[in-house]
């Protein structure tokens, strides 16, 4: 299956969702840290008490303590690590003159300069440059890789960079099909693609090597 087939395919199904949640760039970078191994509705939680607490800025996380910052965070899980996570890319980002002097840097070395980032993987830096600095990145996440391995787009365990390289090149620069074919696998993934997949209603079964299974292999 082509990748811009699925896209309209999943459109098709879901509308168009066009995600991240947030209201700033630097929610979006908070929340990307939050959301490691988490569900959002965990991450809502933590954003919740920080927008509480008037924290939910540079200069509103930093001024909390080590342990208070863990504690309004705790909804989202390994909060201590995130902790340490959110306190690195507040350095970061100071010494890196702000979201405005990063927003002026060129993709790849935007991309580079966060992953150099203590507890920045690639799919945290990409949901950082796709949706908070709106640049032209995929996001491979697991719900990425479940369903890619289903329609026997990828093979497992495939390369993170080369998932994302090829959704890349298949929708070329377009923002705004990144962001809607991530968010649109995210929803598909938790609605029918899921460990145990809700195959009679999937609107891609025809396409998938796995139709009318109830789990994977």
């Amino acid at each position: 299956m082509r990748i811009p087939d699925l896209l309209e395919a999943l459109r098709g199904e879901y509308g168009d969702l066009k995600w991240w949640p947030a209201d700033t760039a630097f929610e979006v970078m908070v929340g990307a840290v939050l959301t490691q191994n988490t569900s959002w509705t965990n991450v809502e939680k933590a954003l919740a008490n920080l927008r509480a607490r008037d924290a939910l800025s540079p200069e509103g996380l930093m001024a909390l303590g080590q342990e208070e910052l863990a504690e309004q965070i705790r909804p989202s899980g390994y909060f201590n690590v995130k902790a340490d996570r959110l306190r690195h890319l507040l350095h970061f980002l100071e010494a890196s003159g702000g979201i405005e002097t990063l927003a002026a840097l060129e993709t790849t070395d935007l991309r580079s300069a966060l992953l150099g980032v203590k507890g920045v993987g690639p799919e945290t830096a990409d949901d950082i440059v796709l949706y908070a600095f709106e640049r032209p990145v995929f996001v491979v996440d697991a719900y990425t890789r479940r369903l890619f391995e289903r329609l026997e787009m990828a093979q497992a365990r495939e390369p993170y960079d080369v998932l994302r390289e090829q959704v890349e090149a298949a929708l070329g620069a377009d923002v705004a099909a990144l962001n809607d074919l991530h968010a649109l696998i995210v929803e598909h993934g938790k609605e029918r693609c899921r460990p145990r997949p809700r195959c009679e209603s999937c609107p891609l079964r025809l396409h998938c090597r796995y139709p009318g299974t109830t789990a994977h292999p």
